[in-house]
């Protein structure tokens, strides 16, 4: 699961990024460009941090990873590519400033649960 998990956090990487860069080629400003690209992809490089240094983590911990991963991949892609349907009719770029953030949250919670439920069944284990 956990080369699956960095495979399908590289392939929602460059889908999003494929998406808002798609969504930005009539932007004139490149910096501009650059630095959605770089929002865009702060929670997979997040992901695959974590996925990486997943080794020591419980097996419930690990799993709402791996689950988180996939469905921020999914999600993601799917939402900037709605996104950048709707910058072509000239919309607003909210969807691609409020993602980013939004995945940081689904997924820290997710974790921050998972570790918390995993401690408590450590401790009435060795009680």
């Amino acid at each position: 699961m956990r080369i699956a998990g960095l495979v399908v956090a590289l392939v929602g990487a460059a889908g999003s990024v494929a998406q808002t860069i798609g969504a930005g080629a009539r932007n004139p400003s490149r910096v501009l460009i650059g630095l959605f690209v770089l929002w865009v992809l702060s929670p997979f490089a997040a992901l695959g941090l974590a996925n990486w240094v997943s080794k020591a983590w419980s097996e419930l911990t690990r799993i709402t990873l791996y689950v988180m991963t996939f469905g921020l991949a999914i999600g993601s892609v799917f939402v900037y590519g709605l996104g950048a349907s709707r910058m072509r009719i000239g919309k607003s770029a909210v969807i691609f400033v409020i993602t980013a953030p939004i995945s940081w949250l689904i997924a820290a919670t997710a974790l921050a649960i998972a570790a918390l439920i995993s401690r408590r069944r450590a401790r009435r284990h060795v009680s």
